[in-house]
């Protein structure tokens, strides 16, 4: 998938490695986190199926950047791939795994747990009020500006899942500490 997401960005322009990883930080981090040894590698597989080309910067006092470009071969792939018709409804989760044998601990571990976790989650839909403004940045600096619609809609996800995690964990804590009682 990692691969993929990788193309999508090279399909709006040529980027670096490093331009890459700043996108990914900036505008999907919130729904598929990655690391930069992992877009390194990827750049490396999407290369060597003739997807993507390089092309070595020079750069005074530092060390040459390689800008990645799509290729006609990866173009087409990427369009396969958006055209697959199976839809992928995982639903793991590490936190409704710990959530789920979690009676084995005393009741205040678990409600600060799920103290923390509302924290966590408030800072995560704090993060995509933020992402609103990332979109509209990125739209200037694309030819198709429809393609910001799409980018909208994964943030307007992004907040009714958050949302719905802080509700989750609203719930929770206010179940624990009726235990407490």
């Amino acid at each position: 998938m990692l691969k993929h997401g990788i193309l999508g960005l090279l399909n709006y322009g040529d980027m670096s490695g490093y331009e890459i990883r700043e996108v990914f930080k900036n505008s999907l981090n919130y729904f598929w986190t990655v690391q930069t040894s992992q877009i390194y590698r990827e750049i490396g597989v999407l290369e060597k199926n003739g997807w993507i080309k390089k092309r070595a910067v020079e750069q005074d006092g530092k060390p040459n950047k390689n800008i990645c470009s799509i290729t006609a071969e990866g173009r087409k792939e990427l369009l396969r791939w958006l055209s697959e018709p199976d839809v992928d409804v995982d639903m793991r989760s590490p936190t409704l795994m710990r959530t789920f044998f979690m009676g084995e601990l005393p009741i205040s571990n678990s409600l600060n747990f799920f103290k923390k976790l509302k924290k966590e989650y408030r800072g995560l839909l704090n993060n995509l009020q933020v992402a609103d403004h990332s979109i509209d940045s990125y739209q200037e600096m694309i030819p198709d500006k429809p393609n910001a619609l799409f980018w909208q809609m994964t943030v307007d996800f992004g907040k009714r899942y958050m949302q719905m995690y802080l509700d989750w964990t609203e719930s929770c804590i206010h179940l624990l500490e009726r235990l407490e009682e």
